[in-house]
């Protein structure tokens, strides 16, 4: 174990402190911290260029780092062994399975790179590709593809799982199902770490978020708790006699609403509150928010 870090090693899966990763002149990791704790969903958000693809490829071992302390289920990932890979499962944007074999192949095939392997039968019935086990991988949708990627990413029943950018350019339907399979790998006890572009989907599925802006991460916490921090002002909308629209940004709605009642004497024309989302936090944390 790393030294300094000894006191998070029954707790977290991922304890990330002071990563850097430079390309050339770039920095594309510039002393971040992350921990993530065992058995959770975390997501991690961020533009393009903010280091969260390269900080995966950091903890699945794939790229070395500049700097920084890095453990993976107590493991420097830099050093893993073949025993420790094989106790981490990684879904990346690219599909990794070949073409021309069947979803059942495929699956029985990459099982045997792993000493302890979940029953393939098993796993394709849980990403719900029982129907399509006969099936060539080229003959399948995008989203059955997704979830093929997905098989061979826990078939070695990988205690974490690192999904970077999983549901990229699914159709709605697609998205929600690949949802409720992540949902089922965690219930299962798996921990996941999931990097994604839609808010609505780290919203969904996350425990805790990262925020990561510029290689750091700029917020953390649960997307209530970013909400509550980071979301500013409530917004409180109603329609005057007249006919005319009011707006107030407000603090405390609440109040608002109780004043403009007393005034209305009951019912209020046309009333709406909207609380910050967590997408205006997110622009607002990595300096994308509109001015108003």
């Amino acid at each position: 174990m790393l030294g300094g870090m000894t006191a998070h090693a029954n707790e977290l899966a991922v304890d990330v402190r002071g990563l850097r990763k430079r390309y050339g002149g770039v920095s594309a990791v510039d002393g971040l911290d992350l921990g993530i704790r065992r058995g959770e969903v975390f997501g991690l958000l961020g533009p393009n260029g903010a280091g969260k693809s390269t900080t995966v490829e950091i903890l699945q071992g794939n790229r070395s780092r500049d700097g920084g302390e890095v453990s993976v289920l107590g493991a420097d990932p830099a050093t893993g062994t073949r025993a420790w890979r094989s106790r981490v499962g990684i879904v990346w944007q690219d599909e990794s399975a070949p073409v021309e074999l069947t979803v059942g192949e495929t699956v029985r095939h990459f099982a045997r790179y792993y000493p302890q392997p979940r029953d393939p039968r098993e796993v394709i019935r849980l990403v719900g590709l029982e129907a399509k086990a006969d099936s060539r991988v080229k003959a399948l949708s995008g989203g059955q593809r997704r979830r093929l990627d997905v098989a061979l990413g826990v078939i070695g029943d990988p205690e974490l799982l690192l999904l970077d950018e999983p549901t990229t350019g699914f159709d709605p339907a697609a998205r929600r199902q690949f949802w409720d399979l992540i949902r089922l790998l965690a219930d299962d006890g798996t921990t996941i770490l999931l990097t994604t572009h839609y808010l609505e989907e780290a919203e969904a599925l996350a425990d805790r978020l990262a925020v990561v802006a510029r290689g750091r991460v700029v917020a953390e916490g649960t997307p209530a708790e970013l909400r509550r921090r980071y979301g500013g002002e409530a917004t409180v909308t109603w329609t005057e006699p007249d006919g005319s629209p009011r707006a107030e940004h407000t603090a405390a709605p609440t109040r608002t609403v109780a004043a403009l009642m007393h005034r209305f004497d009951g019912e209020i024309p046309a009333l709406t509150v909207t609380r910050p989302t967590l997408e205006d936090v997110y622009l607002r944390l990595t300096g994308q928010e509109a001015v108003r």
